[in-house]
């Protein structure tokens, strides 16, 4: 075992080298291998390259050179064509701030019988009125810049519930094909995590709908990892064991404190009031948009809103099609 290897248990050494061929004898020709393409990407700024960091896109890619590479530098790519999404990318940044505490996302204090973290989205929290759904994605990538850094993160991986109960047409009608594919690109191509499954609960006909949309760009490896569950939280249950899911989602743990994680990484900063106005938060989301369109083609226990009650990345030139990414997918007339 080499020093990089020093955070993992026992039991996670030998799930390493089992499921991604992790060999401590190699591990540091490995990420040299990579580390040596960077040359071909003159375009990218790489702005981290030391071993550890190189490591986990090695696990994200079960130590192909070549995909760990491509994603090192989607990563990069990513963030240097959405730089205004990157500016103050901190807990403390308003609208971040707020998306968190609302439990975007909300991160469950127990792991998954496979060691996997579970992070929880309770979709009707959205406040349209106070921060944007680019605030929310802000927030998990950051969520997710956090929790990487644990090593055994990055061989177990994650998963995520997503429960829709009680979020409206009207909610779902401001999003755009332009903010689910920056979702997706940055979730699924730009980030060196392991997802294990990404599970939706209690998703009305116009959840369907929006998946129909995003389903030619997510990859058929993510493809098969979603689970529509529908009402029936019986099959998340056999997937994720009820002892460890809040009673919103069958659970037996007590209700979800949505400002649970916001605590975590806000500290002494979560009772802090900060100003954040709608107006030139819309100006920004605007202006992301804009680009997008050319470069694309509280202090209390906040309860969710469930319904159960407690017990590569190179964009080709822009086409017609691609003027509608800014329009909703859903309309209200």
């Amino acid at each position: 075992m080499t020093h990089l290897q020093a955070g993992l248990s026992p039991e996670t050494l030998e799930k390493a080298k089992a499921e991604l061929k992790e060999n401590p004898d190699t591990l540091h020709q490995d990420i040299q291998e990579v580390r040596d393409m960077i040359i071909t990407r003159p375009d990218i700024g790489f702005l981290r390259t030391d071993d550890a960091f190189i490591l986990r896109f090695l696990r994200a890619r079960k130590f192909n050179h070549f995909e760990a590479f491509r994603l090192l530098a989607q990563y990069f790519e990513y963030r240097q064509q959405n730089l205004d999404m990157f500016k103050n990318l901190k807990a403390t940044d308003p609208g971040i701030k707020q998306a968190l505490k609302d439990g975007f996302p909300g991160v469950l204090a127990n792991l998954d019988r496979y060691g996997r973290k579970i992070l929880v989205l309770f979709a009707a929290n959205w406040d349209q009125s106070r921060y944007t759904f680019v605030d929310i994605l802000r927030a998990i990538l950051l969520s997710l810049e956090s929790m990487i850094e644990d090593p055994e993160l990055q061989v177990n991986g994650f998963v995520l519930i997503i429960d829709w109960s009680n979020f409206t047409f009207k909610q779902a009608s401001k999003l755009t094909p332009s903010m689910l594919r920056l979702a997706i690109e940055g979730l699924q191509d730009s980030f060196p995590a392991r997802f294990g499954g990404i599970h939706f609960v209690n998703q009305p006909w116009y959840i369907h709908a929006l998946y129909t949309v995003i389903r030619p760009f997510l990859k058929d490896k993510t493809r098969k990892r979603i689970f529509m569950h529908g009402n029936n939280l019986n099959s998340l249950h056999q997937l994720i064991h009820p002892e460890i899911l809040p009673s919103e989602l069958g659970g037996m743990m007590p209700p979800y404190d949505m400002g649970t994680w916001a605590r975590t990484l806000l500290d002494h900063a979560y009772d802090e009031e900060a100003e954040y106005c709608p107006e030139s938060c819309t100006l920004s989301v605007q202006d992301l948009e804009r680009d997008l369109e050319k470069t694309l083609s509280p202090r209390t226990m906040k309860r969710s809103q469930s319904v159960v009650e407690p017990g590569v990345l190179k964009r080709p030139d822009k086409t017609k099609s691609d003027e509608d990414n800014t329009q909703p997918l859903l309309s209200l007339d």
